[in-house]
């Protein structure tokens, strides 16, 4: 018996130019027990089509078609699109529940995560304050939050990123839901953490015989979880299948091209050998040296400080591309802010362009920032909403004195968007009007304006689709390759770092624990870490996935059993 039923659901948008079709006659089913995973790029039309199903539309959005979502009890159903307001509210939590992309929006900060679970019990029943606790404090073990006694009176702010993952789970579970919409649940978070979510939703499904619609851009977590896929391109299905039959043989052109931009470890292995067989017998010189860096925030209110960056060694030479890869809080973010002067670095020695940072004054270290352009993870908050793209990339040029206004920087401005591959009129567009491929290029041209020797790129495709990431991938390492440029490019995406970089180095809990080309850190890695790291990459292959998770089991099997003897 199917969970939900959509027929013919088509939804258009009523802006100033006219109406905008989002979903276009999209029919889809989901059975008991089920995981639907409904791919495409931004724009696709496949987390409108999922919000329909919880009734989340705006009230400028028109629907037409039907959406029939079964009463967890299985006793009739609804029809979504047709139900009012009161309706909705029956069926939301009971019937169907959403996992939102960002758990920390979809927290209240104000309210302990124990309150915001029993909310949901407290909106569709009776339930006193001592159930309510008792049950949000069963449902944060289920879903492997530790000492949840405890827990269950925290803050959202107290839990890390993975953690609150689980707690937005949590709310969606307890009132046992038939259906559990996941909205790109796993796009913000490492590989590692991303392992451990999936593993949850697996056991939600299993335990629970809940259904899931997986909403998603990764390719790899479609191999890992779902059972069916559809994929979806400008509002319309374009093909559905079961999940190992559409990697193997997808049929439509726009799958294939999906499939074909994925980028998987050991695709660079062959570029990096051509880039240093380039390099071979030409002295370059370091224009990065790390020895024995370390990096410390200092503690408020009598506390001890935190130290971030631990004794790290390495280098970044002229021409060279330095993948510096890990979790979120191994440091990574930190060691780029310190190249860029932007952190200041406590200890050891960290040499830039000639420069010690170890105590440096900016009046000593401000010419050299003529050299260093900055990749911000998200372009969107790093350009000024009010200026147009035009004017954001000729900022650097004006505040280095190379033009006097960003009319007069226009001609420059202009070479830099087509060396980017955008045209020269987006420049008189504003942030808001691009895409967000189209912004992360922009920033890559602001990056640039200045010819820098050292270019630091933090995390500049994490929030990109598939197929923009590898335009965006490719267009990057053209330009590397054309200007000469050296970069540090931080990334917890091992294969996209294996893409771009010559070396790679590995950071854990501000640590560097390995460190050499892509073929030794990747192709035999020896440190634990690292080998966890692999193995909780997803690759889009279902066959290939299902013997890496098993790997990854026995890995935490074989560290947690060396934890313990230790």
């Amino acid at each position: 018996m199917s969970v939900v039923d959509i027929k013919d659901l088509s939804v258009s948008f009523s802006t100033d130019a006219g109406a905008v079709r989002a979903v276009d006659g999209v029919s889809l089913t989901v059975e008991r027990g089920e995981v639907l995973a409904i791919v495409g790029e931004s724009g696709s039309g496949k987390t409108v089509t999922a919000k329909t199903i919880l009734g989340l539309l705006p009230e400028t959005a028109t629907s037409s078609g039907a959406v029939l979502l079964s009463h967890a009890g299985g006793e009739g159903s609804t029809d979504i699109v047709a139900v009012g307001r009161k309706g909705l509210r029956e069926v939301r939590g009971t019937d169907v529940a959403m996992v939102f992309q960002e758990p920390s929006t979809a927290l209240n900060p104000v309210y302990t995560v124990g309150w915001q679970i029993a909310e949901g019990l407290r909106a569709h029943g009776k339930v006193s304050r001592r159930q309510g606790r008792a049950l949000a404090i069963e449902i944060l073990r289920k879903v492997g939050i530790p000492d949840p006694e405890k827990r269950v009176d925290y803050y959202p702010h107290q839990f890390s990123g993975g953690q609150k993952q689980r707690v937005v789970i949590a709310m969606a579970l307890v009132l046992n839901p038939g259906l559990i919409v996941a909205d790109e649940p796993t796009t913000a978070l490492d590989v590692t953490v991303q392992a451990e979510i999936l593993d949850l939703l697996r056991q939600v499904r299993d335990e629970f015989g809940t259904a899931i619609v997986l909403i998603t851009h990764n390719m790899g977590v479609v191999a890992d979880l779902a059972d069916r896929v559809a994929v979806m391109y400008q509002g319309k299905v374009v093909e559905q299948a079961d999940t190992r039959t559409l990697f193997t043989s997808p049929q439509a052109e726009y799958t294939k091209k999906l499939l074909a931009a994925v980028p998987y470890v050991g695709q660079g292995v062959a570029g990096a050998a051509v880039r240093a067989a380039e390099r071979a017998g030409t002295a370059s010189e370091a224009l990065v040296t790390a020895d024995g860096l370390m990096i410390e925030y200092p503690g408020r209110l009598g506390r001890a400080g935190f130290r971030a960056v631990n004794g790290v060694s390495f280098e970044i030479r002229a021409g060279e591309v330095l993948g510096l890869v890990g979790e979120s809080g191994s440091g990574k973010t930190t060691i780029g802010r310190a190249i860029a002067g932007l952190t200041q670095a406590t200890g050891g020695s960290l040499k830039v362009l000639g420069t010690e940072m170890v105590g440096v004054r900016e009046r000593d270290f401000k010419p050299h920032r003529v050299d260093i352009g900055f990749v911000f993870q998200d372009p969107g908050s790093s350009f000024n909403p009010l200026l147009t793209i035009a004017q954001c990339v000729a900022e650097p040029l004006i505040v280095h004195g190379r033009a006097d206004s960003a009319a007069d920087a226009r001609g420059r401005v202009d070479e830099l968007l087509e060396a980017v591959q955008l045209p020269r009129a987006f420049g008189d567009r504003y942030p808001h009007e691009l895409s967000g491929g189209q912004r992360q290029r922009a920033s890559l041209a602001r990056s640039l304006a200045l010819d820098p020797k050292l270019l630091i790129a933090d995390e500049p495709t994490s929030a990109l689709d598939v197929s923009v990431q590898a335009r965006v991938l490719e267009l990057f390492r053209d330009l590397q390759k054309e200007l000469g440029f050296a970069a540090l490019f931080i990334s917890h995406d091992l294969a996209v770092v294996d893409i771009l970089a010559d070396r790679i180095a590995v950071l854990y809990h501000g640590d560097l624990v390995e460190q050499g080309t892509g073929a030794e850190v990747l192709g035999a890695p020896q440190h634990p870490y690292t080998r966890r790291l692999l193995a909780s990459l997803p690759v889009p292959d279902p066959v290939v996935q299902a013997e890496r998770r098993e790997a990854l089991r026995a890995l935490r099997a074989e560290e947690s059993l060396s934890g313990r003897s230790q």
